[in-house]
């Protein structure tokens, strides 16, 4: 199914649809453009065409109350006729296009370019061959069977290029592979409530059909079109469709059309469903994308050196959000800021490239320089005619030798160890419940100082349970026996309770036996029904004579009212509303409470106040949540303005305050500990009031008595971070966020600020990397912001997880710690990769530099190159980026933004590992025939037979790098280098592996690889001398880094580069920005790591926009991709999108929306 394109899918649906169109009252095409219709347009048409909504109910053989029978042959009838609620995903790439793609590697060419004029001229006999006067200098006969073996060179370069596409090729498409299994995991995991045979079920959301009534509550994402045909106060975010960020009012008589992707941000109620799939809104817009993808296609090439992954760009969480089709091009060029790791290794892969250019390039001229001058100088050699096809060979020799400097000195191992650490780690971290949906967050993680975390649920078990109540004038500090309660406040508790709650939050009895009863629902709302339980009163009753029909209106829980409220009309005409909400909140607006005797007395602010200081903070103090139920009547005329709520909700009388428990999960306390011995500060955010926030928190462990902190409520936040004009001054969240542990009473906007004053702090020497957690739909906006978003996977909401980089699936805080534990290996999986490649690196341009410029040849042939190469880049990738992670890792600090990704540590080893490998090669390559008594392998003429000698060099220099990458397992500077070798099977693998292989090559691989078999002392010798590795590594740990002033470290960001332009005068509309990129969010998109090729391409065509020419100066490479395209001004954006081939072919459709 998934294979099919969206036209073919289309086509079919619209086939079925001609065909069957008669066994419901409307056909498909009807549906679809009743919902291309708005508000009253809508309401019309509907009235013209239908009569109402019911009718459509009877046409599509559904009931508005009792739902579709569910039946197996009633549902696959329409699933044929409208479709499946499923938009079928794009065609990932082929292997064969992935090989394509790695084949685009600037260097690989080079060496195919090299390889091929290798190969011709190795056919090619020119006539002038025997004549003697063409031999240059260099002498020694080959003889004519040599002769013929001349191409094998050419073959052997070009047989490893294959290896090396293939290798990458099959890392791609494994990548993309497990990036499906995690989308449809993703998939797989969203439900949504339908009524199926008067039944309130939840279904995944591919499962939805046209004809289910669905039920909407606030914080879901709509996934599929439909009509609202019930409900109150709903108000909806449609902003994915039509970029207006007003929440939209919705009403069955005004504006009843429901769109798929848009967000429910108020009320709740019941939707028909009439378009799923591809038929639905966002569907029609993701079929236009996917039949513009064929033309981006082609424009896309140059621009998809990306990642394979990218080719999912993980469609939003199965309802995509089509209305981003525009959006979803600008944030391929942005996610926040490049992450730390990305911008030290692009900076650093930059650099070493340069380096290996240069190199190279002074190699080639030297020996060419050196060739020209010893044959046409010194030995005055006329330039005749025909010698002039040897002399050309030589020259393709030494670009060849040139080439492969170039090719060892270029770490392309970079990106793939990177990859292949990050899609490890995430494959692990699935198991420790961290669902990472960015990859680069998995790292990020590692460097996190600080973290927000939400109270409710993530610290704490979201297990409500009401403990204390203050009933008739008494503070009971357990439930209070029933017959304690004067039976008329019984009644209205029991009624308040029931009526004003969402209908969905329901109580049902345990799974299994001896277990809790199971909440379902809102938890809060689950322990006022629990209380009313445990009065031996029943809920169920009082909701069946009032069904939610009835109701009157509601005002729903929103983070400004913090209550809510439920008018019910009673028998006698005349109204009564319940309220709920913070006990501070709704009490203010009591002015009588009910006495033991049921009856109201007066309430005055002086009651008030010692209420609050008798009963409401000793609760708060033991860290309960404290609620407040109360009524009031209305007289039936005159009916009171519902809509002036001001007035509505005031002149209530107070029912009972109760004390609800949310007890501390028991592994949170601990997994705190952890986090501050590793250097991360943990903040509280919560809604809750000051005094239960404190509580939590010392139970918790964030704040320990007698320390210096900070507990503020959100007024006094702000009151304190702003200037008169009200504006939020950064130095004055400068002068309370260090000491800051607990933010109370919050609303979803100071989370936003307190997150983001800290990220833009100076006041640290090292820019602070901030986690956040987040539930709700408000969360979204602080998620966004923050370096690493955590959304809580049960009892998130969708918009929060659309927002989040990481979701815990388990909705526990010391998953986190977990997180922060791999994103910390990932970083030190790459530093020890590093450590390794580079010391290859060094010894290897060095040993085919001077041999080049000494002998006439590099020691090291081209194909032994590409084998070394293979060695450091793939394997060692593959082995040191598999490392699982170690307590241990969580004892130190973070490393922080601008710590080098090389420090002086690594630089000594590097540095200590190459001096001993250089000095055994060279003293085999100048002595070594005389200590192993062999021919000398020097000065050899063109396609003369592999030497001992040389073969001794290589086999020696490959030993010495199989040992030197167990030294690599650690970077700071432990002794132990073998320490938990057995824990990582993969490296023992790959290291023995390598050692086979080697055998193979030196024995029997021959001419191609310019080996001759050696003997057995021969060999004891090489990996003698590669053992030694292992003692010199002891040697240099006794070095004590701190006296080696000298050594410079590489790889650091500096804070110069760090902030792309357009976010130093961004402060402006932050927080439209945020709320745009909450928009823009819906599109998971993660950026491999690009090869260094593309980003010195990206770095030059920024450079060819002309009013760029400033900004580059001064960020020369880091800006590769941390430019948001949308921001910039206008006549470089045009330059610039042209130049980035962004994908342009948009329908004008959906461009015109986003």
């Amino acid at each position: 199914m998934g294979d099919m394109t969206n036209s073919d899918f289309y086509s079919k649906n619209q086939r079925n649809e001609s065909s069957h169109g008669g066994e419901f009252g409307c056909t498909m095409e009807e549906l679809r453009s009743l919902m291309e219709l708005r508000g009253t347009e809508a309401v019309v048409k509907i009235k013209e065409t239908y009569g109402d909504t019911e009718a459509i109910c009877r046409r599509l053989r559904t009931s508005p109350v009792e739902g579709l029978p569910g039946t197996a042959p009633d549902l696959e009838k329409r699933k044929q006729i409208f479709g499946q609620n499923f938009i079928p995903p794009k065609k990932p790439k082929t292997f064969l296009q992935l090989v394509w793609e790695a084949l685009q590697d600037v260097t690989l060419i080079i060496l195919e370019i090299a390889a091929i004029i290798s190969l011709g001229l190795s056919f090619y006999h020119p006539p002038g061959e025997s004549n003697e006067g063409c031999a240059t200098a260099q002498g020694g006969a080959e003889d004519e069977g040599e002769a013929e073996a001349g191409w094998i060179e050419g073959a052997a370069i070009l047989l490893s290029v294959i290896c090396v596409v293939l290798v990458t090729a099959f890392n791609d498409w494994s990548k993309e592979k497990q990036f499906r299994g995690l989308q449809s995991r993703i998939e797989q995991e969203q439900k949504f409530t339908v009524v199926r045979a008067g039944q309130v079920v939840q279904i995944p959301v591919a499962e939805i059909v046209v004809g289910d009534i669905a039920q909407v509550k606030y914080g879901d994402l709509l996934p599929a079109d439909g009509l609202f045909i019930q409900g109150n106060d709903l108000k909806i975010d449609e902003s994915s469709l039509t970029g207006e960020s007003d929440q939209v009012r919705k009403s069955v008589d005004k504006d009843p059309m429901l769109l798929s992707g848009t967000h429910v941000m108020e009320g709740s109620g019941r939707m028909l469903v009439t378009a799923v799939g591809v038929n639905s809104q966002t569907g029609i817009i993701f079929t236009l994308l996917g039949a513009g993808g064929e033309e981006e296609e082609k424009k896309d090439k140059k621009a998809k050196q990306q990642d394979g992954a990218a080719a999912m760009e993980m469609q939003p969480l199965k309802s995509a959000e089509g209305g981003d089709a525009d959006d979803k091009k600008k944030a391929n060029m942005h996610k926040k800021e490049k992450s730390v790791l990305q911008g030290k290794l692009t900076k650093l892969a930059v650099q070493i490239g340069k380096a290996g250019l240069v190199m190279s390039a002074i190699t080639v001229i030297i020996l060419v320089l050196y060739f020209t001058v010893d044959t046409f100088v010194v030995n005055k050699k006329p330039w005749l005619p025909e010698c002039t096809p040897v002399y050309v060979q030589y020259f393709v020799k030494f670009f060849i030798i040139g080439v492969t400097v170039l090719v060892v000195a270029v770490p392309e191992g970079l990106p793939l160890a990177v990859t292949i650490s990050l899609a490890y780690s995430v494959k692990k971290m699935m198991k420790d419940n961290n669902l990472v949906r960015h990859l680069d967050a998995c790292e990020t993680m590692g460097n996190a100082t600080a973290i927000c975390s939400d109270k409710t649920g993530t610290l704490t078990t979201n297990r409500m349970t009401v403990v204390q109540a203050y009933v008739g004038d008494v503070h009971y500090k357990e439930i209070p026996d029933p017959s304690s309660i004067n039976d008329k406040t019984m009644e209205l508790l029991v009624n308040a309770i029931a009526i004003n709650s969402a209908y969905t939050t329901k109580i049902l009895p345990p799974e299994k036996e001896g277990a809790l009863p199971r909440q379902v629902g809102n938890k809060t709302e689950c322990g006022l029904l629990g209380f009313v339980l445990d009065l031996k009163q029943d809920y169920e009753p009082v909701r069946s004579q009032v069904p939610e029909e009835k109701l009157y209106k509601v005002y729903t829980f929103n983070s400004v009212r913090k209550s809510m409220s439920t008018v019910i009309k009673l028998p006698d005409e005349s109204f009564r509303m319940y309220s709920k909400g913070a006990s501070e909140i709704v009490l203010k607006k009591c002015c009588k409470i009910l006495n033991g005797a049921g009856e109201p007395r007066v309430f005055r602010p002086r009651d008030r106040d010692e209420m609050v200081k008798k009963v409401i903070e000793p609760m708060a103090c033991d860290g309960l949540r404290t609620i407040c139920v109360a009524y009031r009547d209305f007289p039936s005329s005159p009916e009171p303005d519902w809509d002036n709520e001001n007035d509505i909700l005031n002149d209530l009388t107070c029912i009972c305050v109760v004390g609800i428990e949310d007890p501390v999960r028991p592994e949170v306390p601990e997994a705190i500990r952890k986090c501050q011995r590793a250097g991360i500060t943990v903040r509280m955010v919560t809604g809750d009031n000051i005094n239960t926030a404190r509580a939590i928190a010392i139970k918790c462990g964030i704040i320990h008595p007698g320390e210096d902190f900070l507990c503020l409520e959100g007024k006094e936040f702000n009151r304190r971070i702003r200037n008169e004009k009200g504006e939020i001054e950064q130095e004055r969240i400068d002068k309370i966020w260090p000491k800051l542990r607990v933010l109370a009473r919050s609303s979803p906007t100071d989370k936003h600020t307190l997150v983001k004053g800290i990220i833009d702090s100076t006041h640290t020497e090292q820019r602070q990397v901030v986690a956040v957690t987040g539930d709700g739909t408000n969360d979204g906006p602080a998620l966004k912001k923050a370096d690493v978003g955590f959304a809580m996977g049960i009892a998130g909401t969708d918009v929060a997880k659309e927002a989040s980089d990481i979701i815990l699936t388990d909705d526990n805080f010391s998953s986190i710690v977990k997180a922060v534990m791999w994103g910390r290996n990932v970083y030190d999986s790459i530093s020890k990769f590093l450590q390794f490649q580079l010391t290859v690196n060094v010894v290897a341009v060095i040993v085919a530099f001077t041999g080049a410029c000494i002998t006439q040849d590099s020691p090291l042939k081209a194909v032994q190159m590409l084998w070394v190469n293979l060695i450091m880049d793939t394997f060692a990738s593959l082995a040191l980026a598999t490392e699982p992670p170690t307590e241990t890792l969580l004892l130190r600090k973070p490393y922080g933004r601008n710590k080098p990704l090389i420090s002086r540590t690594m630089m000594k080893n590097i540095l200590g590992h190459a001096v001993y490998q250089l000095t055994l090669i060279f003293t085999l390559l100048f002595v070594g025939e005389k200590m192993f008594q062999i021919d000398s392998g020097r000065n050899a003429p063109l396609h003369s037979p592999p030497s001992e000698h040389y073969t001794i060099i290589f086999n020696t220099f490959v030993m010495m790098q199989l040992f030197n990458e167990i030294n690599a397992r650690k970077i700071h500077g432990e002794r132990n280098v073998f320490d938990g070798i057995f824990r990582n099977p993969i490296f023992c693998t790959i290291v023995l592996g390598t050692f086979a292989i080697q055998i193979v090559i030196v024995q029997f691989g021959g001419k191609p690889f310019s080996c001759s078999p050696l003997q057995l002392d021969q060999w004891m010798w090489c990996i003698f001398i590669g053992l030694g590795e292992l003692v010199w590594g002891q040697v240099i740990a006794t070095i004590p880094t701190s006296r080696l002033k000298f050594l410079k470290e590489a790889g650091r960001l500096t804070q110069k580069e760090e902030i792309p332009e357009e976010e130093l005068n961004e402060d402006v509309e932050e927080i439209d920005h945020a709320e745009r990129e909450l928009r823009r969010g819906q599109i998971l998109w993660f950026r491999g790591l690009n090869r260094i090729q593309t980003q010195i391409e990206v770095v030059n065509t920024f450079k060819s926009g002309a009013s760029f020419q400033g900004a580059l100066r001064r960020q020369s490479s880091v800006t590769s991709q941390s430019q948001d395209v949308a921001n910039l001004s206008s006549p470089s954006r045009v330059s610039l999108s042209n130049a980035l081939s962004s994908p342009t072919s948009l329908p004008p459709a959906a461009a015109g929306q986003g």
